[in-house]
């Protein structure tokens, strides 16, 4: 299995899996983080183009599976004409929440979403847009604030992985194809348009990064300049 990504979620899906029996071919991680494995006996690649590096990619993989936790890189050619079966554990739900899970959630308060999780899905050569194996929901109250529904989302992506990983690896899955209605997609436009709507009254819930404000530097400087 190829794994890539970066942080905790990358990790504890990578220590899973090696707990599991399943061979950890390559984990692909962006370029100065290779230390991030910290003692752990898994092959690391730190590299800024994981598309670049396809090739070596592909020809690590001793079971055909890939897996993208917690990764900010688009996965394109000539990565995705290599045959793998590539899977991403994505922090929200799909087709509502496409992008970046940072936006995403703050949007998801700000549009009175009353529900949000995260769905593990094929990758194809759309952005988020590939069948869907698995969703994981729960409700947005409320009371709960950017942290609580990252938080939430964060267990909500490590559940998915672990309950799907057994039925990945003996190819037993039903991917269905993404609904046509009710797509949004957030990425770096919606991320900067985020100050604009300071005065919208769920505001200040959307933009209470708590724990993750060092995460989020952009969010952290929309909320600053409201």
């Amino acid at each position: 299995m190829i794994f890539i990504g970066s942080g905790s979620l990358l990790w504890r899906a990578v220590d899973f899996a090696a707990a599991a029996g399943y061979s950890v071919d390559l984990v692909v991680v962006p370029a100065g983080q290779a230390a991030s494995a910290g003692n752990r006996r898994v092959p690391v690649l730190a590299t800024a183009d994981v598309n670049a590096a396809a090739e070596q990619v592909a020809a690590a993989a001793t079971d055909g599976i890939a897996f993208s936790v917690n990764n900010a890189a688009i996965l394109r050619e000539p990565l995705l004409g290599k045959g793998l079966r590539i899977y991403n554990i994505h922090n929200g739900l799909l087709p509502r929440h496409r992008g970046l899970p940072e936006a995403a959630i703050a949007h998801a308060i700000l549009n009175g979403d009353t529900a949000y999780g995260a769905t593990l899905h094929e990758i194809d050569a759309g952005v988020d847009t590939g069948a869907i194996l698995d969703v994981e929901q729960f409700p947005i109250t409320t009371s709960d604030g950017f942290q609580d529904i990252m938080l939430k989302g964060l267990r909500a992506c490590t559940l998915l992985f672990e309950r799907n990983l057994e039925a990945i690896a003996a190819d037993r899955t039903s991917p269905i194809p993404q609904p046509v209605e009710g797509g949004a997609y957030y990425g770096r436009k919606a991320l900067g348009a985020l100050s604009d709507l300071a005065d919208h009254p769920d505001f200040p819930r959307a933009t209470d990064l708590g724990i993750f404000a060092a995460f989020y530097p952009e969010l952290a400087a929309a909320r600053g300049a409201s």
